[in-house]
């Protein structure tokens, strides 16, 4: 099979078939992902946005870590470290922007946490709520296994004091670029992927990012069908 090939080739811009195109505004679909009011919620800490190390220090200590100590992260880093991947830097009239940069600022990539040992954080699947900066629990215990096995038996997530998991909502980025949205799809979450990578040596963590794994397993464990919305990336963290 050519499925790469053939995505790479059909997902060419060319001249002539760029010509008299017009966007719906109708149509467009919602920039976030929000869960009922009644779940339950944790409130995240304010992020701190002063200081913090040299960007260029962190750069270079970053690198991906594959072991972690079976220790608990504060709640407050965890709000750092999800802040500077897909936070609100800027809201203006029209639009909410991120932390990270995004094709037309349509930001299809949302964000799970699964919490393994994180303080004040019960054990769970979670989802981030960009606006409100709060996380969304959608079943409670421990899923580090479950993404382990998934992730083709590396023992990262299973380790981590909490992993990401990124997922695309499609249809977000196609209502633009049509099927030159997957392109840009993964060009986002690796934006994101970085931030929080970064962000995560910043706070004295170590990180690792995981492309290798059944798509099917993860799309399970953070409740999407794999269609309107399925799983992309994931990120790992935990104390080194």
């Amino acid at each position: 099979m050519t499925h790469g090939d053939d995505f790479q080739k059909l997902s060419k811009y060319k001249q002539e078939t760029m010509q008299g195109k017009s966007l719906d505004w109708a149509k467009k679909p919602g920039t976030y992902k929000l869960y009922p009011p009644e779940l339950e919620r944790v409130e995240l800490d304010k992020p701190n946005l002063a200081g913090g190390s040299p960007l260029y220090e962190i750069l270079r200590k970053r690198r991906s870590e594959r072991v972690y100590k079976d220790l608990p992260v504060p709640k407050r880093t965890l709000s750092q470290i999800i802040w500077a991947a897909q936070g609100i830097t800027l809201v203006t009239e029209y639009q909410q922007f991120r932390t990270a940069p995004s094709a037309g600022a349509l930001y299809p990539v949302e964000t799970y946490c699964v919490i393994n040992n994180v303080d004040s954080v019960k054990p769970g699947v979670y989802h981030y709520q960009v606006p409100y900066h709060t996380l969304v629990l959608l079943k409670e215990g421990y899923y580090g296994s479950s993404l382990a096995q998934a992730a083709l038996g590396q023992t990262i997530p299973q380790l981590a004091s909490f992993i990401f998991v990124w997922s695309a909502v499609p249809e977000r980025a196609k209502w633009k670029y049509d099927q030159r949205a997957y392109r840009y799809i993964y060009l986002d979450a690796g934006h994101i992927a970085q931030n929080a990578a970064l962000a995560a040596t910043s706070c004295g963590l170590g990180s690792c990012q995981i492309g290798a794994f059944f798509d099917d397993e993860v799309n399970k464990v953070i409740g999407v069908d794999g269609k309107t919305e399925t799983a992309i990336y994931m990120t790992a963290i935990g104390k080194t």
